[in-house]
């Protein structure tokens, strides 16, 4: 008889503090039939909020690591799964908390054998008024930026509409292209392939780019519609709007040169350094909110002032580019 799967759980956490403890506290009581939880890991970013405390208390096969600083998103998920033995990882955010079939029938999901060539699953996200998110997304595509760069995609969403799939009501289950990485469920032989996360996106995109990747390299993503968690959304991030906003305009950028041709790479630089934030200004005069305006202020000059370090790391990206996208060949399934 076979050995059941094993999955590990890694939670990236930065001053998330009682969501953290509600996020493990969940984990508890879930069905494992059919699956070994091997390991639970917090990776912590740096956390000045003592978020930490207790959570080795809990009855779960937790592993703490603790980096001293805030490495980014990516970067964490990576130490997170170094070292991994398990079938299958998790990558959970902290404000999201697990029902009790949110991993049993994922994972016998992914172990039938007519689903082996889906190399990453999410589930329905819903929020705390049980409220279904949309969370899947397509590939970002330069047509999404463009939208997103002029305000078109307000002004005519149906014409320029969102990346994310927004007319999608997420009661079904399908093949999509990316899922959002707070339940980002993934084959773990997946994340050797690609070499893991990529820790020039310090956060926002690169769930995108790594389910772009999975797809070149013949994996599909998928939403499975009949299990849910829930998902608060925004997490610590809403208390620090300017530089979430920084963060998002940093990894586009980088994201375009990464994964769009060159020209199409600057037209995106020069319309998010110079068009957009004068439309998210005017946006922001039109709707009377001086802190929105004040915010972007503060993002622009946050990312003129770290503009040489993105264009040296969009030049890298660029330069790799060719030869990532041919190293990512089909696994032969």
């Amino acid at each position: 008889m076979a050995a059941p799967p094993r999955l590990d759980i890694v939670i990236v956490n930065w001053n998330s503090g009682p969501q953290l403890r509600r996020c493990l506290e969940s984990i508890v009581p879930v069905d494992r039939s059919g699956f070994d939880l091997a390991r639970v890991v917090v990776v912590d970013n740096g956390s000045v909020d003592a978020s930490l405390a207790g959570t080795q208390s809990l009855d779960l096969p937790l592993t703490v690591i603790e980096l001293g600083l805030n490495a980014g998103f990516a970067a964490a998920c990576n130490a997170g799964a170094a070292g991994s033995t398990a079938d299958y990882i998790l990558f959970l955010n902290p404000d999201a908390a697990l029902y009790r079939d949110s991993l049993a029938k994922p994972l016998a999901f992914l172990e039938a054998p007519e689903n082996g060539e889906i190399g990453i699953l999410g589930v329905q996200l819903v929020d705390d008024d049980g409220e279904i998110s949309r969370s899947c997304a397509n590939f970002l595509r330069p047509r999404h930026i463009i939208a997103h760069t002029t305000g078109l995609n307000h002004l005519a969403p149906k014409v320029f509409p969102h990346h994310f799939m927004i007319d999608f009501d997420h009661r079904t289950s399908r093949v999509v292209d990316q899922v959002m990485g707070a339940f980002f469920l993934m084959r773990r032989r997946v994340l050797d392939e690609l070499g893991g996360w990529d820790e020039r996106f310090f956060v926002y995109l690169e769930d995108v780019d790594l389910a772009y990747r999975a797809r070149l390299n013949g994996w599909l993503s998928y939403f499975l519609a009949e299990v849910r968690a829930f998902h608060r959304g925004g997490g610590v991030s809403r208390q620090v709007k300017a530089a979430r906003l920084f963060y998002s305009l940093r990894s586009r950028i980088l994201y375009a040169f990464k994964h769009f041709h060159p020209a199409i790479a600057v037209l995106v630089l020069a319309g998010t350094l110079f068009l957009e934030p004068v439309t998210r200004l005017v946006y922001a005069a039109l709707g009377n909110s001086p802190t929105t305006g004040g915010e972007t202020i503060k993002a622009y000059w946050l990312l003129l002032r770290d503009l040489p370090f993105v264009l040296s790391l969009a030049w890298t990206l660029r330069h790799h580019a060719d030869t990532s996208a041919r190293a990512l060949r089909p696994a032969g399934r």
